[in-house]
């Protein structure tokens, strides 16, 4: 049975508070050592990464393979930078060949006592999670890579043929909806996930259905991987991952004629946090506009890489304004600063009605399959 949510649902990476990471670990028999040696190099590595408070090596009383690494950042802003960066692919790289699994969790911190230790850094002091968010039980994530230009219909064809899986993973996980698009030759795929993420990915990876699928593409993937090696197959997803960073929903029953899109924001080098951060807020501000065609919308962001879905009422070009996140002429020209409009193949962003269409007709991707399970 699922909870109807009346409230408005808002979940965001962008309020600023501080961040604890939580990282539990489970070694091979044998690891310890290396694993420790690799942690240490780690550890003195993200020290001198901005926005990096403090970090713990905690190992299990009860069971000697299970580890815990806890970190504290000022917000989720330099966390998400770091661990999505090239960089920090490489640094953990070496810690792989010693973990058997590991699951990685991250939490604004909402109430604290007082630090026994010492005075917190002057960085760490406030900052602390205004008030409870309201969540739907739905975690949200997608995948991006792109595929060889001139490759694009064969792998539309592969997509549009995957047959989806039983979405009931166990008695606390069932995968929600997955939805695949494409932009020239960048693919993306949304899902969304009831329960636990990583037990739902873990089990999608498994079933032969994903699995043809999945070497079905790899002869047209501009990033080679190996999916039967766990080191190819892990690196790959890591630098495809495109974490959701801000969702907002309204309360209540999703109204019938609503259909979802999702629209691209190429930025430029080093805008996308930015770029980001004003859809987010622009969609904030639709949800508190009684008139505004958006039902709800997730912003997903790696680098500079920003893709939002959008689930609207009516038509994307009947409001492409609010399509596209941009109520306001101020809002157009600040946009128009931070994306790679040669990307896009449009002169600029402005508030101008064809002017906006135009940029619609370029940023919308188009929809490869869109699979929802049922609610039984």
């Amino acid at each position: 049975m699922t909870m109807t949510i009346s409230e408005r649902v808002s979940q965001s990476a962008f309020d600023g508070s501080r961040l604890r990471v939580v990282l539990l670990l489970d070694l091979y028999e044998g690891a310890q050592k290396e694993f420790l040696e690799a942690y240490e190099r780690l550890r003195n590595h993200v020290a001198s990464v901005p926005g990096h408070i403090s970090d713990q090596l905690c190992q299990s009383i009860e069971n000697p393979s299970q580890w815990l690494i806890t970190s504290e950042w000022e917000s989720a802003l330099p966390f998400l930078a770091w661990v999505n960066s090239e960089e920090h692919v490489e640094t953990v790289q070496p810690m792989h060949s010693c973990v058997r699994d590991t699951r990685s969790m991250r939490f604004s911190i909402l109430r604290e006592t007082g630090n026994v230790a010492g005075p917190l850094p002057e960085s760490a002091k406030g900052h602390l999670q205004v008030s409870p968010r309201l969540g739907d039980g739905v975690v949200r994530h997608a995948l991006t890579f792109t595929v060889k230009p001139g490759s694009e219909p064969v792998v539309r064809e592969i997509m549009s043929g995957y047959t989806a899986p039983n979405p009931r993973v166990d008695d606390t996980t069932k995968l929600r909806r997955t939805s695949v698009y494409m932009h020239g030759n960048r693919l993306v795929r949304a899902i969304e996930v009831e329960g636990d993420l990583m037990t739902a990915l873990r089990y999608v990876a498994r079933q032969p259905e994903v699995t043809a699928i999945e070497e079905a593409i790899n002869p047209y993937l501009e990033q080679d991987r190996d999916l039967s090696n766990p080191g190819s197959a892990r690196l790959f997803f890591t630098r495809a991952a495109l974490p959701s960073v801000h969702h907002v929903a309204l309360g209540g029953p999703v109204p019938e004629d609503v259909q979802r899109h999702a629209l691209l924001y190429p930025a430029k080098e080093g805008c996308g946090l930015p770029l980001a951060q004003l859809l987010a807020r622009q969609d904030e501000a639709a949800a508190d506009d009684p008139g505004s065609p958006i039902h709800s919308s997730t912003v997903f962001q790696r680098d500079d890489i920003v893709v939002r879905l959008v689930d609207m009422r009516g038509p994307l070009e009947a409001d492409p304004a609010a399509a596209l996140g941009l109520k306001g002429e101020r809002k157009a020209a600040v946009l128009g600063r931070l994306l790679d409009v040669d990307a896009l193949g449009v002169d600029g962003a402005s508030a101008d009605e064809q002017d906006l269409l135009r940029f619609l007709e370029r940023s919308d991707m188009q929809l490869i399959t869109d699979r929802r399970a049922s609610d039984s």
